[in-house]
Parts: structure tokens; C-alpha cells; sequence
């Protein structure tokens, strides 16, 4: 495996384990209430953009997925579709890189 794809996968284990942490830690101390988990991304002006930024972000990386999906079809990397929303752009984003360095090689 060559440098780059070490480093995917690296961002990818790193981008699936740091949010999730944080997340659970959180879940676990709010009675799992994902209400006020939103809530709680919206405190500040700083937040809501943040989360309007990963919105954005989250929803280009679908559809950049899809259509690598369908132009290569590679149905592998439909996967990081799911992933997107239920952990994030920082685990889809290296693993749909990782993904597609593999269906190249």
C-alpha cells in the first residue's frame, strides 16, 4: 500500500474514533436525547455555522460519492453515504478516498 493510501486509512480510523468519542461521551451524560444534542450544536453563532459548513460539506462528499459510485461501479463506495450522517465527513471523506485509491490500483 503505498504512502497516501497509509494516510487515508490512518485519517479514516482517526476521523471514525475522535467524533464518536466525543458523541457517545456526550450522549451518555444527556439520557441519548439527540433533541438536545441539536440543541446544543446550535449554542452559538459559531456552532450553527459550523454546522452549517459540515452540512454542506457532508452533503457534496454524497454526491461526489454517487456519482464515483455509478461512474466506476464500484458499489463499495456507496457506503459512505450512511457513514456521512451517522458518524461524519471526517470518516467518509478518508475512507472515500482510501476506497477509490483501491479501484484504481
Amino acid at each position: 500500500m503505498s504512502p497516501l493510501r497509509w494516510t487515508y486509512l490512518v485519517l479514516t480510523i482517526l476521523g471514525g474514533t475522535l467524533p464518536m468519542v466525543y458523541f457517545l461521551r456526550w450522549l451518555s451524560a444527556n439520557g441519548w436525547d439527540l433533541g438536545a444534542m441539536i440543541v446544543a450544536w446550535n449554542v452559538s453563532d459559531a456552532t450553527t455555522g459550523l454546522v452549517y459548513d459540515l452540512t454542506v460539506s457532508a452533503l457534496a462528499l454524497c454526491v461526489f460519492a454517487a456519482v464515483e459510485a455509478i461512474r466506476t461501479r464500484d458499489a463499495l463506495l456507496w457506503i459512505c453515504l450512511p457513514l456521512t450522517f451517522l458518524v461524519g465527513v471526517s470518516l467518509a471523506l478518508p475512507l472515500l478516498l482510501l476506497l477509490r485509491g483501491r479501484s484504481r490500483a
